[in-house]
């Protein structure tokens, strides 16, 4: 699978970005997608994920409310809507997937980077006060 993320740029403080992911390869309907970002200086953490058929979202504390993962399965794609965004937010942004397994699981796992078999170039979102 390869990964191409899209729709960084610059953005003011209270503004919005959608961020895209764009897939080629295998079956994207059997990728669970998950979205993490990492700022100068600082590791890599998750932002959201969203299962494989989309029934399931997860997300990290600091974008509940604000951030809405999504994905269309038809074009292989899967979206990171950003609303108020704040300067901390300002990253690059990582779009991953990793190959669903047949047996259930909790959902809360796929904020865990380690599980993730294919990652995107990222894209850079800056956000100025």
């Amino acid at each position: 699978v390869q990964l191409q993320a899209s729709g960084g740029g610059l953005v003011q403080a209270g503004g919005s970005l959608r961020l895209s992911c764009a897939a080629s390869g295998r079956i994207f309907g059997s990728y669970d997608m998950g979205w993490f970002r990492q700022a100068p200086g600082k590791e890599r953490e998750f932002v959201a994920a969203i299962m494989r058929s989309g029934a399931g979202t997860y997300y990290a504390d600091s974008a509940k409310g604000r951030f809405t993962i999504s994905r269309d399965n038809a074009k292989s794609t899967v979206f990171l809507q950003m609303n108020s965004l704040k300067p901390e937010d300002t990253a690059v942004y990582y779009c991953a997937a990793r190959a669903a397994p047949g047996a259930t699981y909790v959902i809360a796992i796929l904020a865990r980077a380690t599980l993730y078999d294919y990652w995107g170039q990222g894209t850079l979102v800056t956000v100025s006060s």
